[in-house]
């Protein structure tokens, strides 16, 4: 009797284990990062309601590489899953990077106007491409930032030495419409890049400039939003689909409530930031309205480009323009 139920017993176990599954997850975000205590939040709450058959580990600090690394790693099983940025999903669906559009968005209403419609569309069109995703977190604004020299007109930026992720195909077609040859790097790189003259400028958010300690090396900030960033946790399906359905609901709801925080700290965390970089004696740059013209030209050009190059859908990209177009500012 004593044998059978410990037979019983070890079975148990064994059909217990075989549906429990760790999500390995990796980030270029820091360990102690607004973004990450968050994310351990959310996972520890997922492992307390799942008694346990759905866990992560992380990989923080780009410890598995840049965002492509991540990916790469996806693809042969090594990782699950990656926190990062939209616009790196652009082969599971091209659109993902449509956010970041050169010039798109003016301000912050403008982007919440437009994220309420389309936010739905691109996350589904995410877990059409195999990639399931619990919402987009706000990475915010990103601003040139020069070295050697304030630049305040599209003239000025052409001086310099630009750098771009490696690989951003995005990107480079934006600096080609600008008649600017950028300097693509991996993000390890830029730091010791800015250093020793490589590159002279660089487009990042205030969180990013900060994280990545890119503010020791620039002086100024152009104060135009260039293009709009967002973070995305993606899994891949083949390995969300090994979760019995109720554990995926629940992983579902508590990372979409995860991301919706996250979200919301952000937008508070860039502003914060933004001041930070002021106060630590970097000058803001106000291009005027004329040169803003220009600087809005150039973007048209480049978006156009893009379009045309099949780099996003051109009839979402369409879409989204007519959207936009219908935005109208609060009175209040």
């Amino acid at each position: 009797m004593t044998k059978k139920l410990l037979l019983l017993a070890s079975l148990m176990a064994i059909t217990t284990q075989s549906f429990a599954l760790t999500l390995k997850i990796a980030t270029l975000s820091p360990d102690g990062s607004a973004w990450m205590t968050k994310m351990r939040a959310g996972a520890a709450e997922i492992e307390t309601k799942t008694q346990k058959r759905v866990t992560f580990k992380f990989y923080t600090g780009g410890t598995m590489g840049n965002d492509r690394a991540v990916l790469n790693k996806i693809k042969i099983g090594q990782l699950q899953g990656g926190a990062v940025t939209a616009g790196s999903l652009s082969e599971f669906y091209k659109d993902a990077q449509i956010y970041a559009m050169p010039l798109l968005f003016k301000n912050f209403a403008q982007v919440d106007y437009v994220r309420q419609k389309f936010d739905p569309i691109l996350s589904k069109g995410l877990e059409q491409g195999g990639m399931v995703n619990f919402g987009f977190a706000e990475g915010g604004f990103a601003y040139a930032m020069s070295k050697t020299a304030p630049i305040a007109t599209v003239p000025e930026l052409r001086k310099h030495r630009v750098w771009i992720p490696e690989n951003d195909i995005q990107a480079a077609e934006t600096l080609k419409a600008f008649q600017i040859t950028p300097i693509p790097l991996s993000l390890s790189d830029v730091l010791p890049s800015l250093q020793t003259g490589i590159i002279d400028t660089v487009a990042s958010s205030p969180i990013g400039t900060l994280a990545l300690q890119w503010h020791t090396q620039v002086k100024y900030l152009t104060d135009l939003p260039l293009s709009y960033i967002v973070g995305v946790l993606a899994v891949d399906q083949k390995a969300f689909n090994k979760i019995e359905a109720a554990d995926q609901a629940i992983v579902r709801s508590v990372m979409q409530q995860v991301f919706k925080d996250i979200n919301i700290q952000n937008r508070q965390d860039n502003v914060a930031a933004y001041n930070s970089l002021l106060k630590q004696g970097i000058k803001a740059v106000a291009p005027n309205p004329k040169d803003v013209i220009e600087w809005e030209k150039a973007g048209d050009d480049a978006s156009a480009r893009i379009a045309k190059a099949g780099i996003v859908n051109a009839t979402t990209w369409q879409a989204l323009q007519e959207y936009l177009k219908t935005f109208k500012p609060s009175k209040s």
